[in-house]
């Protein structure tokens, strides 16, 4: 059967994960860029915010988990707060270094689940939490969870740096199976030794200190097409991404697999003449890796399919969340 791309198209820029972001402009522009420190410590859509510190940067980052997964599955909950922390500083070229968090959850039984999950998450990821605030008389249907974490980085990768003609990569790991059933997600983490989680995500340092990649984000509840499009209204430009070289597992759909939140995912942007090294990195831990399309000039993301072309979305005229460094 043909792939109907337009109607791909649609569904990808009507996808919750993405539509979500949209408020964010607002914020970010009172709070950053009309902040005291904004003229000082631009972030431009950043995964993390890169503070100079000597010999390279501290990185500080915090991320919240949606209401119905912590009423729903408590305990992927808590282990999702760390792993998504986690991965805003390797995304940056960046190492952990410890996390603090904010709960709230009134009933004993869901707390000791949500508490669970992130003693899981610490042990399998090796990040310290070392402390945080609890309040205890949130109601069983209104629980919420936040991570804050602190890391370092030599040198970093970005969110808005990507350039036309860059090739634009993605990598990810297809050994895995469907997530939690609140959200559609990939685990890919589940049944992997804590060596084997690390030894995956130190490529991002690596690429980082070798300088091999000029953008790095890791796929988010937007999913994989929705975060490269996210890169590239970061950094001013557009895409062209052809559907069927992104790698994908057998057992999920292609709609499904270009929106889930991934466990272990990033979209980078490197010059061409480093693709292959960049390639070799991830594959070499037995990681899928390929290069998916190029970096375009326009601010337009289109999706290319056998020969067909569907755009995507005019990031000048439909911003995802407004945030780009080449902004008058």
């Amino acid at each position: 059967m043909e792939l109907d791309l337009a109607a791909l198209a649609q569904a990808i820029r009507e996808y919750p994960g993405l539509t979500r972001k949209r408020p964010i402009a607002e914020v970010y522009k009172s709070l950053v860029t009309d902040g005291p420190a904004g003229p000082q410590l631009p972030s431009w859509g950043d995964d993390a915010a890169a503070i100079p510190f000597p010999d390279g940067y501290l990185l500080l980052a915090c991320d919240g988990i949606m209401t119905r997964l912590l009423v729903n599955e408590p305990y992927a909950a808590g282990k999702a707060a760390v792993m998504v922390v986690v991965g805003d500083i390797y995304s940056m070229g960046g190492r952990p270094l410890a996390m603090v968090n904010v709960l709230a959850s009134g009933e004993p039984e869901q707390r000791a689940q949500v508490v669970a999950g992130i003693q899981k998450g610490c042990q399998k990821l090796r990040v310290p939490m070392v402390g945080g605030h609890l309040h205890p008389d949130a109601p069983a249907e209104q629980p919420a969870l936040s991570v804050s974490i602190l890391g370092w980085a030599q040198k970093l990768l970005r969110s808005h740096l990507a350039r036309p003609g860059d090739d634009l990569i993605v990598a990810c790991d297809l050994s895995g199976r469907a997530g939690c059933q609140s959200v559609v997600s990939w685990d890919a983490n589940s049944g992997k030794t804590s060596e084997e989680l690390l030894a995956r995500l130190e490529v991002l340092p690596h690429i980082a200190e070798q300088e091999l990649a000029r953008a790095c984000k890791d796929i988010s509840n937007a999913g994989l097409i929705g975060t490269a499009a996210i890169m590239m209204e970061n950094s001013g430009f557009g895409a062209e991404i052809d559907l069927a070289a992104i790698p994908r597992p057998p057992q999920i759909e292609l709609s499904a697999w270009l929106t889930a939140f991934m466990s272990f995912g990033f979209v980078l942007s490197a010059d061409p003449g480093r693709s292959a090294q960049v390639l070799a990195m991830f594959r070499e831990r037995e990681l899928a890796a390929e290069v998916i399309g190029k970096v375009q000039a326009e601010p337009l993301v289109s999706l290319v399919h056998e020969g067909r072309r569907e755009l995507l979305m005019d990031l000048a005229r439909q911003p995802i969340t407004g945030i780009s460094h080449r902004s008058p």
